[in-house]
């Protein structure tokens, strides 16, 4: 069955989300060390933001999915660590952080032109478990469909959120390529769920894990040409 659509991945496969996360949160460090001067908080480190994220999603698991209020709750746990509880202050942070967060992505070289290429032939979409969506990212009315886990409450790679986005996109599920760069998201999570899917291994990364993706690339621009346009 050919290939009617294409979903693909953004953080990471469109965009460096580690960088332009980094990013935001240093901005937002920042303003935090100016309003509140005291030693925890000029001790405080990205990398100590970064696991009290991660430490908070965990624990909403399955009860919040939006991204933008996980990111809310983490900043008023750090204030709490640092001995400044204070939610105004939270809410603050998280909008500086949210600001710099959408408005500094930067699109891969390669992604543009690969999405002009491929758009005569295929119906486009974005399929993520971020919250970057198209019209924050430069890349409004590029995609006939967008699915986010934080909407539809399930995450790649469970085989029900390509189901769903399948069924945005129109097509059967044979007719969906899935193109990411995480190997048990987006490659697995397609596989099992009966689609066609791309490794995008931009780093030239090893794979040790048992996972078998249709075509493996290390660039965008060579899809094209893979589906024949």
């Amino acid at each position: 069955m050919p290939i009617s659509a294409i979903s693909f991945d953004g953080d990471m496969t469109l965009w460096d989300f580690q960088k332009v996360m980094r990013h935001s949160l240093k901005k937002a460090l920042a303003e935090l060390r100016r309003l509140v001067p005291n030693q925890p908080a000029r001790d405080l480190t990205i990398e100590d933001m970064i696991t009290v994220r991660g430490e908070v999603e965990k624990e909403v698991a399955g009860r919040i999915w939006n991204h933008e209020e996980i990111r809310q709750l983490a900043f008023e746990r750090t204030l709490e660590h640092i001995g400044c509880p204070d939610r105004d202050l939270a809410t603050h942070l998280n909008t500086i952080y949210l600001k710099h967060r959408f408005e500094d992505i930067e699109l891969y070289p390669d992604v543009i032109p690969s999405l002009d290429q491929l758009a005569p032939h295929f119906k486009l979409g974005l399929l993520s478990n971020g919250n970057s969506y198209p019209e924050r990212c430069g890349l409004e009315g590029r995609f006939a469909f967008v699915v986010f886990s934080q909407d539809v409450r399930v995450r790649k790679p469970d085989r029900r959120i390509f189901e769903i986005t399948a069924q945005k996109a129109g097509c059967q599920m044979a007719e969906l390529l899935h193109v990411g760069d995480s190997l048990e998201n987006d490659v697995m999570g397609a596989n099992d769920a009966g689609a066609r899917s791309v490794w995008l291994n931009r780093g030239g990364l090893a794979n040790a894990t048992g996972i078998s993706a249709d075509h493996e690339i290390g660039t965008l621009a060579v899809l094209p040409g893979i589906l024949g346009v």
